[in-house]
């Protein structure tokens, strides 16, 4: 008898298991900003302007632009989910990007129109913390996983 364990067809790593879930977060968020009510002031949403004061759950600043990258991001991560090697590419390059994008948001003045996606001070420091959590669940889920092996 082999000690081997082989993980049936349909199991998904952790890492998948990740990346699967931020990627239906993210989907889910961007249907979220199109529904008004859950996005107060909506009949001011804008496609790339900071002169959108449409705001998720009245607090996130959003528009039509910030809600397309998050569909686009959640069908990223379901689609990336398919394999752990992808996963952990979209978990870490995503954490990156979303990094990348609270530095943005720190360096540009929220009132000029360098903030066509548009962001405001919630939204930096949710990407700050979002672009930490996924670099860690990449990271932490993959660590002393060799290629090709399941976990």
């Amino acid at each position: 008898m082999s000690s081997v364990h082989h993980m049936p067809p349909t199991a998904r790593t952790r890492v998948q298991q990740a990346a699967l879930l931020v990627g239906a977060v993210f989907l889910l968020v961007g249907v979220l900003g199109f529904i008004p009510g859950i996005t107060t002031d909506y009949d001011t949403l804008e496609f790339a302007e900071r002169d959108s004061e449409a705001e998720l759950l009245g607090v996130f600043q959003v528009s039509i632009l910030h809600n397309i990258v998050h569909l686009l991001f959640g069908l990223a991560g379901i689609t990336m989910a398919g394999g752990a090697t992808t996963a952990r590419m979209f978990l870490i390059g995503g954490g990156v990007i979303y990094l990348a994008l609270w530095v943005y948001g720190l360096i540009i003045d929220h009132d000029s129109d360098a903030n066509f996606v548009p962001v405001n001070t919630a939204d930096d420091w949710l990407h700050f913390g979002l672009g930490l959590f996924m670099i860690v669940l990449g990271v932490v889920l993959t660590r002393g996983v060799r290629p090709g092996a399941a976990r």
